[in-house]
């Protein structure tokens, strides 16, 4: 088995990685805070309800909702997932759309009543104030938080190997399984390059969000 022939599948099981990271990211962001808008809302029932779901997306682990996702529909509705990659991204989505809600809350509810008295005065409607005057400050403060979320979703995109999603790791083990074990530290040459990457980004958008300071 050559190098080349090894390197081209880690590769491909890489793009994999990418692809759910990207994917999840897309979806899980305005889910996210679609959700604590939810669990802020003064509307009890519906608040009591979306923090309930979020308690039990944070409180079990993400392998075992890969396993519910992928298998449940076919167990319990007769309608078998097939589509592994979605099965993925359809538990990836949740699970991280529940953790952002909580930064999300944290972010709003960290800013003052007086920024939204100041922003009435101004004769501004709440839809405007969030956004010109909640919203950025939000942003500044959830970085650091968001940024961490994000770095350990490349790591957990390692997890969709357990319903057998061809991404990087499940090629490294079934090198392995032939005896060709280099392959799994080249893993994680792939991880470290791309969170690296993903640090010096939010490095980058911390300096310019500092004119908050």
């Amino acid at each position: 088995m050559s190098f080349q022939q090894v390197s081209l599948s880690l590769a491909a099981g890489f793009l994999e990685n990418c692809r759910l990271f990207f994917e999840t990211l897309l979806f899980s962001i305005p889910l996210g805070l679609l959700i604590s808008f939810c669990t802020m809302s003064k509307f009890k029932p519906l608040s009591f309800v979306f923090k309930i779901i979020v308690w039990c997306i944070r409180g079990t682990p993400l392998m075992l909702q890969l396993f519910v996702v992928f298998y449940v529909p076919g167990l319990v509705f007769g309608i078998p997932m097939r589509n592994r990659m979605l099965a993925a991204l359809i538990a990836f989505v949740i699970n991280y759309a529940c953790y952002f809600s909580e930064i999300f809350r944290g972010g709003i509810e960290s800013i003052s009543k007086g920024q939204y008295e100041a922003g009435q005065v101004l004769g501004l409607t709440k839809r405007q104030i969030f956004t010109k005057i909640i919203l950025l400050q939000v942003t500044k403060r959830i970085v650091p938080p968001m940024s961490n979320e994000i770095i350990t979703l490349v790591k957990d995109t390692s997890l969709a190997r357990v319903i057998a999603v061809g991404e990087i790791l499940l090629a490294a083990e079934r090198f392995a399984g032939k005896g060709v074990i280099w392959p799994l530290f080249f893993t994680g040459v792939y991880f470290l390059a791309f969170c690296g990457l993903l640090t010096l980004l939010f490095g980058y958008i911390e300096k310019k969000l500092s004119y908050f300071n």
